[in-house]
Formats: structure tokens, C-alpha cells, sequence
């Protein structure tokens, strides 16, 4: 909800997509074998699935990188997506709540405190990032 009201790429629908997702998958291979060690794989395979999705959202710009948030929240709605998969709902519920506090509350600090705003993206100037030419290799 909060990455939705901000305007950002990754909102309600993504977010739920992405729970769902990683919960149909894990519960299918929890389904189909008995042997853990098929649930681990499946898990493993989702982390690497969803951390290239997230990647997708992140993007470079002006010496600074945009997007980490975005794709830090998909993938870790990947996570609430399997911890709900392996009948966590309490955990995931707490994690749920904690997520939103990130995501909202450490705003709140640093509007409270300048310094903390942003990290150093908000010192870099385009003066002090050196820009190079792309090079096209032929």
C-alpha cells in the first residue's frame, strides 16, 4: 500500500502478485514431494527468480542508483509469499507490520533528523559525479 501511494513502480497489485506467486509454487512442491530437500530447491530457485525481477526495477541514474527500496520490497514480499507457503501466517503478519513500519516510519526519522535523509544520494551533485561516454563495442 505504501509503495502504491508513493507513486512507485512496484504497488498493491505487484505486491500481491508476487505473494501469491511465490505461495502457489511452494505449496505445489510441498504438495507433490515428501522429501525436503525438493521444497529447498524450489525455495532457492524462487530467491533467484525474484531477485532478477527486483533488479528489473532498480536503475542507474545521474551517478545514483533509484529503485533499491522498490526491489527490496519485491523481493521480500517473495519471502512473506513463502513464509505464508510453510503456514507461518503469524510471522508473516509481524513481518508484515514491520515492513510497513520501514517503510513509513523511517521516513518520519529522517525528516526528524536532516542528516539521515536519503544516505549521501542527496550530497552527490552532478558537478561532483564524473560522467563517461557510453562505449559501443563494434
Amino acid at each position: 500500500l505504501e509503495r502504491q501511494l508513493r507513486g512507485k513502480p512496484v504497488g498493491i497489485r505487484t505486491a500481491i502478485l508476487i505473494v501469491l506467486g511465490t505461495y502457489v509454487f511452494m505449496r505445489l512442491a510441498i504438495s507433490l514431494s515428501d522429501n525436503p530437500s525438493d521444497y529447498l530447491r524450489v525455495l532457492g530457485q524462487i530467491v533467484t527468480g525474484v531477485g532478477f525481477l527486483g533488479a528489473g526495477v532498480m536503475m542507474a541514474r545521474d551517478g545514483y542508483v533509484q529503485g533499491v527500496t522498490s526491489a527490496s520490497v519485491v523481493w521480500l514480499m517473495a519471502g512473506l509469499g513463502l513464509v505464508i507457503a510453510f503456514d507461518f501466517g503469524r510471522q508473516a503478519l509481524l513481518l508484515s507490520g514491520f515492513v510497513v513500519f520501514v517503510l513509513v516510519g523511517i521516513d518520519k526519522v529522517e525528516a526528524t533528523f536532516g542528516s539521515l535523509r536519503r544516505g549521501v544520494h542527496k550530497r552527490w551533485s552532478k558537478r561532483t559525479v564524473k560522467t563517461q561516454e557510453p562505449r559501443y563495442h563494434k
